[in-house]
């Protein structure tokens, strides 16, 4: 049976116990939303996040009964995992996109050109070698790993990221983060498709390597800047500069961000390109073709709107997963390994790459430091497990989630006393600056 239907049928067999809890179902998702759009007030001075409580209460909420006999893994739905994490992925590189006011230049994106051309690769390189060597994993469940921990998660940094209408270069550490989450979720793919080829082949083969440098590398990158930048530019011209009766931007709809989402991902990914990188600079060439900056600003809201509630749907599906046992096999080994990714492998590359960058040692460490992992991360080990064939899928997943949740938690509750340590430092220099202060 083809897997979706497959999924889909063990789905239909449990629409009778569903319908009984249809109510209190129903009751539940909309006691959530309204929590989402209301807890952010309460936590911008705490030491907490929104992912963090998504992620308990979902792990409380399928730890009960008859919850309990739901509770999700992702080995009995990996196809549903791999779409519902794309979707949200892509949601949120559009709402990043969107943000950044920022032209690109070397020079004004040169913290970014350094965390993707430094930090990413030696991070990459660090992991393989760490899962090898204290895993035991192979070489292309090793490269797998390492590009699924690779990119720092779009979805999941949103506290670390720029405002809409922040002033960029009084955030700089927010705008790396920002861009950085934008460009390294593409950049992560072509280690991905290099994993699934080295597990075809059984080997490293120079065929191997000549096609994945010319297909997966340059062939997909170019068509996905291509595509990205000419239909976001053709989007933005049909929005913002067309004549004024007809102009898209007289709709006053939002939700033409989510339309143009999925035109594009979907036609870049016809186009053999990379979607993930067409949809965030599609978003960066509407933001620049904006002469309505009150219509961006819904499209924005739009974007971000629809990303938070697929954020809290899939936190709580998550939590659901530990409760179903996915931290179960953990052993010191795993623990080992997620403790050196998050705590010595991403900011020492991040340290790496920003040498001889000239911003506050405070503000550099939090780049070095902040690059969190989350669902980005979970679409590609999905991706990778349901294209290939690797050694130890259920340890990948036991181990990615170990991660994923002790990433959520540590992010989540240094990510507010660190900005505002930052932006007392720059309010006791007299520099202005927009972010929080005692």
């Amino acid at each position: 049976m083809i897997p979706l239907l497959s999924e889909a049928a063990t789905i239909a067999a449990q629409a009778p116990r569903l319908a009984e809890y249809y109510l209190p179902m129903m009751f539940g998702v909309g006691a959530m939303i309204l929590f989402v759009a209301w807890v952010p007030l309460f936590l911008k001075r705490l030491p907490l996040s929104l992912p963090i409580m998504c992620v308990g209460i979902g792990f409380a909420i399928f730890s009960l009964p008859p919850f309990s006999s739901w509770a999700p893994h992702p080995d009995n739905t990996p196809v549903l995992v791999e779409r519902a994490t794309e979707l949200i992925v892509i949601v949120s590189l559009m709402g990043g996109g969107l943000k950044i006011q920022r032209v690109i230049s070397w020079k004004r994106w040169n913290v970014t050109w350094r965390l993707l051309g430094i930090a990413m690769p030696l991070t990459i390189a660090m992991v393989m070698l760490l899962g090898h060597h204290l895993l035991g994993l192979g070489l292309a469940t090793a490269l797998l790993m390492a590009g699924s921990l690779a990119p720092t998660d779009p979805v999941l940094a949103g506290d670390v990221q720029i405002e809409h209408d922040e002033d960029e270069g009084q955030a700089e550490s927010k705008f790396a983060l920002t861009s950085e989450a934008g460009l390294n979720d593409a950049l992560a793919f072509p280690f991905i498709h290099l994993a699934i080829a080295v597990a075809a082949a059984g080997s490293l083969t120079l065929d191997v390597m000549s096609h994945w440098v010319l297909v997966d590398v340059v062939q997909k990158l170019v068509v996905g800047l291509i595509v990205g930048t000419g239909l976001g530019w053709l989007i933005g011209y049909i929005i913002y500069r067309l004549p004024a009766d007809t102009r898209l931007s007289r709709t006053g709809d939002g939700f033409i961000a989510l339309g143009a989402t999925l035109f594009i991902y979907a036609a870049t990914e016809f186009a053999h390109g990379y979607g993930f990188l067409a949809v965030f600079v599609a978003g960066l060439a509407i933001r620049r073709a904006a002469s309505d900056q009150d219509f961006n600003r819904k499209l924005h809201d739009f974007a971000d709107e629809s990303e938070r509630l697929m954020m809290m749907l899939l936190l709580l599906l998550f939590g659901g997963m530990i409760a179903a046992g996915l931290l179960a096999d953990i052993g010191w080994e795993e623990a080992l390994f997620a403790a050196i990714m998050l705590l010595v492998i991403r900011p020492l590359a991040g340290a790496i790459s920003l040498i001889g960058v000239k911003r506050p040692k405070l503000e550099l460490a939090i780049i070095a430091f902040f690059g969190i992992r989350g669902l980005g991360s979970v679409y590609y080990l999905s991706y990778g497990l349901n294209h290939g064939s690797f050694d130890y899928e259920y340890s990948l997943w036991g181990t990615l989630g170990l991660i994923i949740a002790v990433s959520i938690l540590m992010h989540g509750v240094l990510v507010t006393p660190s900005l505002r340590k930052l932006g007392n430092y720059y309010k006791n220099r007299g520099i202005e600056t927009s972010l929080p202060t005692d």
